[in-house]
């Protein structure tokens, strides 16, 4: 017991002593700042600013990793639901959801600025946004049944949203097929036309921009078209 009680008193003394030479150092220090305050300030001055400086850059960097760890794993969660989501359960979307799924595609892929503009008044568009290479672009989205034909008409309704918007990019997404003359007339007036294949495509991963390369393709021949006619009924 004793040895204890010895211990902790010489504890506290050591605690004691170093709190005693912290408090002697610091008021040593204070005095020889005030003295040679003429001198020494424009390095204490530069001292205090390259430390901010220093802690608002560290501040900055790492706000900077954890919005950007941040997004980076929001995009690899839609990923992995896009895998997962097939075009029966699209199917079975309403058209705002579908305009949705849509938005989050473009996001996903790096879009910005995205939004759903469609309602009763969407002047021909369902969404709005920029591309990854800021150029702005307008949707047109159309959740149709897969018997349905997406006809030129629509996509005459594209090209005037896509003055009204401004935009640079018109981009018609159905979960059907287009017409022949409606798929004509999409590559002649640089629309792109993602029918349901196209959509199967962009809804496993393909970025939207990939799909420019295959514009106006990709609904098959004769043989294909009855094929889908036997399964879709039209």
């Amino acid at each position: 017991m004793a040895a204890r009680r010895g211990r902790g008193s010489a504890a506290r003394r050591r605690r004691k002593a170093r709190w005693k030479s912290a408090v002697t150092g610091g008021g040593v220090l204070l005095v020889l700042l005030v003295t040679f305050w003429s001198t020494v300030w424009p390095y204490v001055t530069a001292a205090v600013f390259l430390g901010g400086t220093g802690a608002t850059g560290w501040w900055l960097w790492r706000t900077d990793r954890l919005v950007r760890g941040r997004d980076r794993r929001w995009r690899q969660e839609e990923e992995v639901k896009a895998g997962h989501r097939t075009l029966a359960e699209v199917d079975a979307m309403t058209g705002t959801e579908f305009e949705e799924l849509v938005a989050s595609l473009c996001r996903r892929d790096g879009c910005t600025e995205v939004r759903r503009v469609g309602g009763s008044h969407d002047n021909g568009a369902d969404v709005v946004g920029r591309l990854p290479d800021g150029r702005a672009m307008v949707i047109q989205c159309k959740r149709y049944a897969p018997s349905s034909t997406i006809a030129s008409r629509e996509l005459r309704d594209l090209l005037g949203a896509k003055v009204h918007f401004r935009a640079d990019v018109a981009v018609f997404v159905t979960t059907t097929r287009f017409s022949r003359p409606s798929e004509n007339f999409a590559v002649e007036h640089g629309i792109l036309a993602v029918h349901r294949d196209h959509l199967g495509l962009w809804n496993n991963g393909a970025s939207l921009l990939s799909l420019s390369g295959v514009n106006g393709q990709g609904q098959g021949d004769t043989r294909h078209r009855a094929r889908w006619k036997q399964a879709y009924g039209k």
